[in-house]
């Protein structure tokens, strides 16, 4: 029997989990207190419904559950064996897709607009390297149901304050939206049909640069004077604004409501954090239709966070538009640095091993240690024969207290502090 975890999967230790449950617990706190509410959904979702939600990349990476029973029989002795045929459900690669099912099966019990938590496991076939997991934990809000950008600088505004009161600083909101560049490209000469896959390469902009952009653009054979246009325009020589890109725009309309949410954005934040807009910003999921945003970090190369708005998913069950905004936290990658920097619960206590031995009734062991929780958090632990390896031991799981039972009293005294 194999005792590691599966490749791009990993155990958690104690003192990391007690970390973990802190920063999700202070995450969920500071949705709670601003409105949101939280749901659950299966791991497991139809896979008609995973193959169809315009997830980018993210299709390739579903894990795919077997038939079984008589229908994986009946599968195994078609004429054609695919996997399709051979498999009806998948672990959900994000938390949209089962929330937008959600939403459709549920929307008369909700209110509008739904304010909606969700902190859970996903999975992605990933090929497992730092910052990429197979099974990890998002930490999601989502407005559903309000077409305003109030709904995008409500959930920018209450991640921030949530990242905050972690104390996860020096981080940049990093905006754009999708209907600006489809128009500036449009203008350029990209023919319609071809957005998507030119978005896909320009949002690789600050990896290989304008000539990395022209070469794959030139061998997805698009035209070439539509080429040239865009890879003129990228080596300008300054920064991209918000203004120059409009310039190329036929309508200036979104390039307005991208300024107003910025704007807010920055008067909310009160300079806790930045917001910039980044013109080669577009995420890999499909499904997003508008703004688009990530979360930017000095400690790690990629993004520790992103979304952005959805307005057509919802309606892939429901037959109707249903306006739908969503912010998700990369809650290991936030945890991961925390930890790369130490990082220590405030105010937490102090962690008191309560020693005991048969020469005390159990009962009594346990009525002292109820009261030292006022002050500690206790656990009561038996005294083993050789004292030094089980003090050892405790130190190094962050016992910084010790008490011990003596005539009658509790005496506590402080480790060594090693």
């Amino acid at each position: 029997m194999k005792i590691s975890a599966l490749k791009g999967m990993k155990d958690i230790l104690p003192a990391e989990q007690r970390m973990r449950d802190y920063v999700q617990g202070k995450i969920l706190e500071t949705y709670r207190a601003s409105g949101f509410e939280r749901i659950s959904t299966p791991m497991l979702e139809d896979a008609e419904n995973l193959d169809k939600s315009d997830g980018g990349d993210n299709l390739n990476l579903i894990f795919k559950v077997l038939k079984r029973g008589d229908k994986l029989a009946a599968a195994l002795a078609s004429p054609s064996v695919d996997e399709k045929t051979l498999s009806d459900m998948g672990l959900r690669y994000d938390l949209t897709l089962p929330l937008s099912r959600f939403y459709a099966a549920n929307r008369d019990n909700l209110q509008t607009p739904f304010k909606v938590i969700q902190t859970d496991r996903v999975f992605r076939a990933e090929r497992p390297q730092k910052g990429r997991s197979r099974e990890f934990v998002q930490c999601d809000i989502d407005i559903l149901g309000d077409p305003s950008c109030n709904a995008e600088i409500e959930l920018i505004d209450v991640t921030a304050r949530a990242l905050l009161e972690i104390g996860f600083k020096d981080f940049t909101i990093n905006i754009n939206d999708r209907r600006i560049l489809r128009n500036m490209l449009e203008t350029m000469g990209f023919a319609p049909e071809s957005l998507d896959s030119v978005c896909i390469t320009f949002d690789k902009l600050d990896k290989i640069g304008a000539d990395g952009i022209a070469s794959e653009l030139a061998e997805k054979n698009l035209p070439g004077n539509a080429v040239k246009s865009l890879v003129d325009f990228i080596s300008c020589g300054h920064e991209i604004t918000l203004d120059d890109v409009a310039a190329k725009c036929a309508d200036s309309s979104t390039a307005d409501e991208l300024r107003h949410i910025i704007s807010a954005v920055e008067s909310v934040a009160d300079g806790k954090y930045r917001i910039a807009y980044t013109p080669s910003l577009v995420r890999g999921q499909g499904y997003y239709t508008g703004v688009v945003f990530e979360i930017a970090s000095p400690h790690f190369s990629g993004a520790v966070g992103g979304g952005g708005r959805y307005d057509n998913m919802i309606g892939k069950f429901l037959g109707q538009q249903i306006p739908a905004v969503g912010f998700s936290i990369g809650f290991e990658r936030i945890c991961a640095i925390l930890l790369d920097q130490n990082y220590k619960i405030p105010d937490d206590k102090e962690k008191c091993a309560l020693l005991y031995d048969d020469s005390v009734p159990f009962p009594q062991v346990l009525a002292e240690a109820a009261k030292l929780r006022s002050e500690y958090h206790v656990a009561v632990i038996r005294k083993a024969k050789k004292a030094g390896p089980q003090f050892d031991m405790l130190e190094r799981q962050g016992f910084t207290k010790f008490a011990s039972l003596k005539d009658g009293s509790v005496i506590v005294r402080q480790g060594s502090g090693n």
